[in-house]
């Protein structure tokens, strides 16, 4: 952990231990500091996988590698790199990430395809393979760690740890969920975010856990943002160990199969607010709801815009009730909208309302709401039925300073 806890941080989860899942940390050296920056993951036989990655272009091999992988449905073991983002290393990063995939699988007698590789960092330098074969040496030998140990050897920027737990009835059996998470910066995914991982002992299909792994993002991962920018290597894997003792989930239709939904895409609304809450030098949480909209995904798409405001985050920045950003920010979006129907609040209190200033508004309530940490903006377009809650963080001097020193 490299910065100052955010004022925005969350206490550590009391976690469960999932069946069928043993965590192990150990130091590569994949950069100059005095921690752990491998977690080795090993997962029970049969285990099923979903996951969800970047859209963007210049993505890591690992990337390019798990997406392909994941398709088959199924994993042994997961590590996760930190300090090294092998993202724009050609050839050289792909070749680092077969040969970690070789030796996990060699070790667990088990296909290359069901070794999953993720990897966090500096972009443009390739992953050092001798300290990657180190690494994973000391990480077998290594003892079971916690939640919280392996949750902070995955952070690069991350000021504190982000977990989050839920639990189901599947049946007369009940499971478990518990995911982890880093990411402080390079946020705004086009699919998931930053690097997460969601475990569970139910049993579930491959094909159904994509299906509720897929339909959790978008309403969660997907409506946040740090800074508009995608990651080379954004990352979400949900596994199944299917040690929990229900009868399989195979489609939504199945006994249990809605409340297993919920749960997971509980787990992943908790783990995106706590990327959002350490977001780089972040001091409000803020909450846009827009409803009115021509339909979901514009309500979505308009209060990214708004969210992605550099005008707007500073003005939260600065206590500042200015809804007229807000106002250029819809404007802006590229969505349908009509200025004369649109309304703005702040806490609750509507400053705006069908294209006017509220004749009796009084800024005063709003002031000391925008003096907290958690900041609510509602608007109304009031053209439709379409709504979504996107959320998003201040921007201050904080991100500048953490970004012009990140590789110093």
């Amino acid at each position: 952990m490299l910065q100052a806890v955010s004022p925005l941080a969350r206490p550590f989860p009391v976690m469960p231990r999932i069946a069928g899942v043993a965590l192990r940390v150990a130091r590569a050296g994949y950069k100059d500091w005095g921690r752990c920056d491998l977690t080795y993951v090993e997962l029970a036989e049969g285990t099923a996988v979903a996951g969800v990655f970047t859209r963007n272009v210049c993505c890591s091999s690992e990337v390019e590698i798990g997406r392909e992988a994941v398709k088959a449905g199924r994993a042994r073991a997961l590590v996760v790199n930190a300090g090294n983002a092998n993202a724009f290393t050609g050839y050289r990063g792909r070749e680092a990430v077969e040969a970690i995939m070789a030796q996990v699988a060699a070790r667990l007698g088990c296909a290359e395809s069901e070794v999953f590789v993720s990897s966090t960092g500096v972009i443009g330098v390739p992953l050092p393979r001798d300290k990657a074969q180190a690494g994973l040496g000391a990480a077998f030998a290594a003892p079971e760690c916690s939640w919280e140990e392996a949750t902070a050897t995955i952070g690069t920027t991350d000021t504190f740890g982000k977990a989050a737990v839920a639990s189901a009835m599947v049946g007369e059996q009940r499971v478990e969920i518990a995911g982890i998470i880093k990411g402080s910066g390079m946020i705004a995914p086009d699919m998931a975010t930053m690097l997460g991982y969601i475990f569970t002992d139910a049993a579930v299909e491959p094909g159904f856990l994509q299906q509720c792994l897929s339909t959790a993002n978008r309403s969660t991962f997907s409506c946040i943002t740090v800074d508009s920018d995608t990651s080379t290597s954004d990352t979400v894997l949900a596994f199944a160990t299917g040690k929990a003792g229900n009868a399989p989930l195979s489609g939504p239709d199945d006994a249990g199969a809605d409340a297993f939904a919920a749960a997971l895409h509980d787990v992943c609304r908790q783990l995106a607010q706590l990327v959002v809450r350490d977001g780089e030098g972040a001091s409000k949480f803020i909450e846009i709801a827009v409803s009115g909209a021509a339909s979901d995904d514009s309500a979505r798409r308009v209060g990214l815009a708004i969210a992605n405001s550099p005008l707007v985050k500073t003005a939260i920045a600065g206590e500042d009730a200015n809804w007229g950003r807000v106002v250029m920010a819809v404007g802006k979006a590229g969505e349908p909208a009509d200025r004369d129907t649109l309304s703005i609040a702040f806490g609750g209190i509507w400053a705006a309302r069908m294209g006017l200033p509220v004749d009796d508004y009084d800024e005063a309530p709003v002031a000391e709401h925008l003096k907290g940490h958690d900041i609510a903006i509602a608007v109304d377009l009031g053209i439709g039925e379409g709504r979504a809650t996107v959320w998003t963080c201040d921007l201050t001097h904080g991100y500048i300073s953490i970004n012009a020193d990140y590789r110093s």
